[in-house]
């Protein structure tokens, strides 16, 4: 460890850590039913960094590495409870079987558990997601009222499941475009707006308002504007919970911070960056309003903004054009189909071009991530780490950052600093991957 480097003290994890989901559709279901596929000892944890990645420690010479699991103090996923809230009464297993994701023949051997998972009635409004409606809702009569429910939602599943913490994970639907207003700006005027009913506090808003009242860690799972808003920020420094945000980093955009930083690393030009889908599920038919898209499109846009920056590089980046579409087909249900068309150019200016065609299934790919981030939140919670955790930005598409710094959506630097993160945690040396002393420079620098 370098000697600079703070020593971490991290509490232990102990007893049962629940799971909350606002949403319990097919990214949550597919989530409950892998972990107890795998508990079960039916399927393997393929796409869990947390409980498949390896990373190095040491020099290179040392050929020392640990699966991040046993290098830091993760809950085992036999001590998860899984809990959420959802507008439609059905348990996790119905919801499953609907949802089509997970095979059925598995899902029938893991049919008991599942059926233990009942929705609480969740909060809803139908100004923010207009295309679905059910009737498992609470009612009140202020959203304070609201965020109060959810708090004894909160403390009573811990409860009565013998939990020993909590965290939480919006899995549910994207809300129509909301962005930040006056009430949003300080927690004095968020809770006077909570007891006057603003129309701008969305529902996304009154669950983190919820979890963070209780201490729990949040994350922001959609391009909904909820841990985004200074208020909600305030109030996690406040009562010293770590939040992240935002959007599930899964298909198309996945694919878009993997090629596009090895566009600029090589220093190629971009004119153009067309992006079209097609998916049939619940988040599908969601997206078909044109308020909830904007949401999505708002997040999925700032990736390459941010990634090709314009100001640095002008003669590659300033006339970048970008499109984005997505297309509801019911057909294809969560089996999700993307295509990028890539106009590129290089030496001489002379003009190339890439196509991706990415045929994926969006709930198989967003369920390891969301057990990754429910995860490593409550680690940080143990950590004593509070508010914004950049290094979490590795599973997100419009990651978040402290004021006055841009967020980071290259993929492989995110990587880096979660792993060095990890590395911190675990009181190991940080690397760099300088390698100095093959070329005669101090050893003590080199790593």
């Amino acid at each position: 460890m370098n000697a600079e480097q703070k020593k971490m003290v991290i509490k232990k994890h102990k007893g049962k850590l629940a799971i909350l989901t606002p949403g319990m559709g097919a990214v949550a279901t597919t989530l409950y039913a892998g972990v107890e596929a795998i508990k079960a000892g039916l399927e393997k944890p393929i796409g869990s960094y947390t409980q498949m990645g390896k990373i190095r420690l040491g020099k290179r010479s040392e050929n020392r590495s640990s699966v991040v699991k046993d290098m830091v103090s993760l809950a085992p996923l036999d001590d998860i409870v899984f809990g959420g809230w959802d507008i439609f009464h059905d348990n996790a297993y119905e919801a499953a079987a609907k949802a089509e994701v997970v095979n059925k023949n598995l899902l029938e051997k893991i049919k008991s558990p599942l059926e233990k998972i009942r929705p609480m009635s969740a909060v809803f409004d139908s100004n923010y997601i207009k295309n679905i409606n059910g009737e498992n809702k609470k009612t009140y009569k202020t959203k304070m009222e609201a965020a109060d429910l959810l708090r004894a939602d909160i403390k009573n599943f811990i409860s009565k499941n013998g939990c020993d913490r909590a965290v939480m994970v919006w899995c549910a639907s994207t809300e129509a475009y909301n962005p930040i207003q006056d009430v949003h700006k300080s927690l004095k005027k968020f809770e006077e707006g909570l007891r006057n009913n603003d129309p701008k506090i969305s529902p996304s808003q009154i669950y983190t308002y919820a979890a963070l009242m209780e201490g729990v860690p949040y994350v922001n799972g959609s391009p909904n504007v909820s841990v985004e808003i200074p208020a909600l920020q305030e109030l996690a420094l406040e009562t010293s919970t770590p939040i992240g945000g935002s959007d599930f980093k899964t298909g198309q955009t996945l694919m878009k911070t993997i090629v596009a930083p090895g566009l600029k690393n090589r220093v190629l030009g971009v004119q153009g960056w067309f992006s079209t889908n097609i998916l049939g599920n619940r988040d599908g038919e969601v997206l078909d309003d044109p308020e909830s898209f904007k949401s999505k499109e708002i997040s999925k846009g700032g990736v390459l903004s941010d990634i090709f920056n314009a100001s640095e590089y002008p003669d590659l980046y300033k006339n970048l054009y970008h499109k984005i579409r997505i297309n509801y087909y019911p057909p294809r249900g969560d089996n999700k189909e993307s295509w990028d068309n890539i106009d590129i150019f290089g030496w001489l200016g002379e003009a190339m071009q890439i196509k991706i065609n990415f045929l994926c299934k969006d709930s198989i790919l967003a369920a390891p991530v969301v057990l990754d981030l429910a995860l490593f939140i409550d680690l940080a919670k143990r950590a004593e780490m509070k508010g914004i955790q950049e290094w979490l930005s590795f599973y997100l598409k419009a990651p978040l950052a402290a004021e006055g710094l841009r967020p980071i959506n290259d993929l492989s630097l995110q990587l880096l600093k979660l792993e060095n993160t990890l590395r911190f945690f675990a009181n190991e040396e940080l690397i760099n991957h300088l390698g100095l002393v093959h070329y005669g420079i101090e050893e003590e620098i080199e790593n």
